[in-house]
């Protein structure tokens, strides 16, 4: 395996402008004779599916949900990056590609970040031509608010559902080549295999969720826009049906994995209330504008918020960080929740939460701006607390949101295997080891609209069309072992259920691989892991049969590959010996608690090679190199 990023040559400035120009070409009359596949229907996958039909090509996009609306994009809250310094408070297409690079702990490719900071200005554009409603100022400009990692204001919001409206803009794009007839959509199908032919990503096996017949579908190119792997820890922010299954699939056919364990821990989180909760609700990074993160500075003091006096409160985020405050970026302002706690200053049941106080900015500024900001929000919080955000301060605690580690992708987001690109989440490529808010919306989308259908095309121009169709034995062969291992997965009749296994994997990555790491940890999970596994393949319970729907079979395929995800994560992460970003090793740190990188050592992308032994896989090392944003002790104080 041979990582080649494939980065062009000369002023990151002119690189993407001088990339488009020098790739190749399809013809449009030859473009209707290539068909393209595109696996998820969320911010990227709707948005390259659309695009690539806009462009001519015939496109097949597939989504496990009943419509693409359902795709966990929609969950996003508080808004998407842009620089386009409405504000003209300092911001730049550079300044955001600083403060990007900078975030992630100088751990991610400049080029593509450039990149992305660059096509970030455009996705507004072609959003607001969609209609996406945008919150504006009162003269009609586009309204902007601040997000953590940044001191200007460049994040554009729809109040606290700039998911939600961003996917419905792709999604009437979407449904527009439907009714054309470019694209076919595929709901309620699951991809379960990645067909390799002469080398080349030719096609995808898949179960129809509802009859449960497997079959194959070939295509020129394959597209992988399936999201993170967060649901590996039980307990995250995802949708419950949120999975790793498709690029899981696609490592063990020969795709790279690269910094698996690179896991964001959001700090802006509705603490857990009970053992058997099934998932974790986000509260928008966008309330740290107006809220105060405090905890009480005595230890053990329980008393009800009001009754705790101004100089008994330590606002502690404003008191490390005076610069960023309560903006501090999510990594930082996660670790700082767990430390107070630690130190058994944490507030609520159990002691796992501090408090986002909006108090000051209610006096500030009004209980009816603030309902115009967060409306939503605060109606959600209520919802499930029972607890009146404009009375009493939020409870907070961080838990698992964004995985910045995926399939391993070069500048033209494809990866290892030729033919297979990756966009979106479930790539590694722009975020390094910590994702600034509101910078996944803006990556989902430049990879689709703009990156994808310029590149894929690249790759278009050098195969001949319809070079592969599923009457190709491959496709018979990998039908065979889907099905066979959906045989097994029922016929096992064990006694523990697919959810029992799954809460224990992720109790062991929390405890082990969560907001802190250690070696010695680690290699316990490294043992445990494996013991689990083998037990859930002698002792798993999946009723029902797989000619109908049936939800413990899909949960069951998809846990079974998180068992084999978790090991590698904490290998990656013992192997890592830094700290940087999201992936802080307790051994690696400053005499203030700060992540201490190792530049000397660390400074590359750990790409793993599958190499049929889940406990030896090969790693390969992309190494990084910054010319522009130089390699510098991250501070935001």
């Amino acid at each position: 395996m041979e990582l080649n990023s494939k980065v062009p040559g000369g002023p990151i400035e002119q690189k993407w402008d001088k990339h488009r120009f020098e790739m190749k070409l399809v013809n449009p009359a030859n473009k209707r004779k290539y068909t393209v596949i595109v696996v998820g229907s969320g911010l990227a996958g709707g948005s390259t599916a659309a695009t690539l039909s806009e462009l001519g090509y015939n496109v097949k996009c597939f989504c496990f949900q009943d419509s693409p609306r359902r795709a966990h994009s929609i969950a996003a809250q508080g808004g998407i990056n842009a620089a386009k310094n409405y504000r003209n408070d300092g911001d730049s297409v550079y300044r955001l590609f600083y403060d990007t690079v900078k975030g992630g702990d100088f751990r991610s490719r400049e080029a593509n970040v450039y990149r992305l900071a660059q096509i970030s200005v455009e996705i507004i554009d072609q959003c607001v031509a969609q209609g996406v409603p945008f919150a504006r100022e009162y003269g009609g400009l586009l309204a902007n608010r601040s997000f953590g990692g940044a001191q200007v204001s460049r994040t554009f919001y729809a109040r606290g559902q700039t998911g939600q409206q961003l996917l419905l803009g792709a999604y009437q794009a979407l449904e527009k080549e439907v009714a054309r007839g470019g694209v076919t959509m595929y709901p309620r199908t699951e991809m379960l295999d990645l067909v390799v032919i002469d080398g080349r990503a030719r096609g995808i096996v898949v179960r129809d969720m509802i009859t449960g017949r497997i079959e194959s579908h070939a295509a020129d190119a394959v597209v992988l826009g399936t999201g993170g792997y967060g649901n590996v820890f039980y307990l995250s922010t995802n949708a419950k049906g949120s999975n790793a299954t498709a690029i899981w699939r696609a490592h063990k056919r020969g795709a790279a994995f690269a910094n698996p364990c690179y896991t964001q821990i959001h700090p802006t989180c509705i603490p857990v209330s009970g053992e058997y909760q099934s998932k974790l609700t986000l509260m928008s990074e966008s309330l740290r504008n107006d809220g105060r993160v405090w905890v009480p500075k005595r230890e053990g003091d329980n008393r009800p918020p009001f009754e705790i006096p101004e100089a008994e409160r330590d606002y502690y985020l404003e008191r490390r960080y005076p610069s960023f405050g309560n903006l501090a970026p999510r990594d930082i302002a996660s670790r700082s929740a767990k430390m107070v706690c630690d130190e058994g200053r944490g507030v609520g049941p159990g002691g796992r939460g501090v408090y986002l106080d909006f108090a000051d900015a209610i006096h500030r500024v009004g209980a009816e701006t603030i309902r115009e900001r967060y409306g939503n929000l605060f109606e959600m919080y209520q919802r499930i607390t029972d607890e009146n955000p404009y009375e009493v301060p939020m409870r907070i605690y961080p838990a698992v949101h964004y995985t910045m580690g995926g399939l391993w992708v070069d500048y033209n987001l494809m990866s290892t295997i030729p033919g297979l690109h990756v966009i979106g989440e479930a790539n590694f490529s722009d975020h390094g080891a910590n994702r600034l808010g509101a910078s996944a919306l803006m990556q989902g989308l430049a990879d689709g609209y703009f990156v994808l259908p310029s590149t894929v095309s690249d790759y278009l121009a050098s195969v001949a069309p319809a070079s592969a169709d599923t009457s190709h034995a491959e496709f018979r062969r990998l039908e065979a072992e889907v099905a066979e291992r959906t045989r097994t997965l029922l016929a096992i009749g064990g006694k523990r259920t697919v959810d029992s296994f799954h809460r224990e994997l992720g109790h062991i990555l929390w405890e082990k691989c969560g907001m802190a790491r250690t070696a010695a940890g680690l290699e316990q999970a490294l043992a445990q892991i494996p013991e689990l596994r083998e037990e859930f393949w002698r002792n798993v319970n999946v009723p029902g049969s797989d000619a109908e729907l049936n939800q413990a079979l899909e949960k069951a395929g998809r846990v079974a590959d998180f068992l084999e995800l978790g090991e590698l994560i904490c290998r990656d992460a013992l192997d890592r010996e830094e700290s940087c970003g999201g992936h802080f090793r307790e051994e690696y740190q400053t005499a203030d608690g700060e992540a201490k990188r190792d530049d000397e050592h660390f400074a590359y992308v750990a790409a793993w090679e599958y190499t049929g032994d889940l406990r030896h896989p090969r790693l390969h090392k992309e190494p990084l190199d910054f010319e522009y944003v130089h390699l510098a002790q991250r501070s935001y104080k």
